[in-house]
């Protein structure tokens, strides 16, 4: 979904609480990356791979500069062989420590050893967070989530893609030194003055 559909898609959902949803736990998404400086863990479940928010997150790092917000998508299956984004196993949450933040999809809830591995993560203190249906054992780990439930007006995958848009968007500016505010105001005292209409 590109930014002209994710633009029209919020026009149809203006009114809905799914818009401040979605922008509060991609703010919480965002900060969590930015403000710790560790990495972006996400993971879904061994029936579903979030690999296409993978791919929105990254693009919308690149896009923001905000290169904390690219996730590295931890797979179930994962084997040497795969290309090195993709050959990223569980193992990888069991060695997540305090800075780092994970992001769990689950459309059907996750299973037993999952809720284990995200519960040790959450022991050692990474950022735990939360998209699917309401899962009890999960939401109870995790510091923010966002419970897409079954029959909503929205499918999970169209929250991913409204979760994603508005974690780039929430970039700040980056504060400006002296220099900076400095040289903006000699362009704008040096600058000609406006043309009459």
């Amino acid at each position: 979904m590109d930014a002209v559909r994710v633009a029209l898609l919020r026009e149809v959902l203006a009114g809905t609480e799914w818009l401040g949803a979605t922008r509060r736990f991609a703010g919480v998404l965002r900060g969590s990356v930015v403000s710790h400086g560790g990495g972006l863990l996400l993971v879904g479940t061994p029936a579903y791979e979030p690999w296409h928010l993978a791919a929105h997150l990254t693009d919308e790092a690149a896009w923001s500069g905000t290169p904390e917000l690219a996730p590295t998508l931890v797979r179930h299956d994962a084997r040497p062989s795969d290309p090195a984004h993709l050959a990223v196993g569980p193992g990888r949450i069991e060695a997540a420590r305090r800075g780092e933040t994970l992001l769990v999809v689950a459309p059907n809830g996750p299973a037993a050893p999952l809720l284990e591995r995200v519960h040790d993560a959450r022991r050692a203190g990474v950022t735990v967070l939360a998209l699917g249906p309401h899962e009890q054992d999960l939401a109870g780990m995790a510091h923010e989530t966002l419970s897409v439930p079954e029959g909503a007006e929205l499918d999970l995958d169209t929250v991913q893609h409204l979760v994603s848009a508005a974690a780039g968007e929430n970039a700040r500016p980056p504060a400006r030194g002296f220099r900076d505010r400095l040289s903006r105001l000699a362009d704008l005292l040096t600058a000609p003055p406006p043309a009459r209409w």
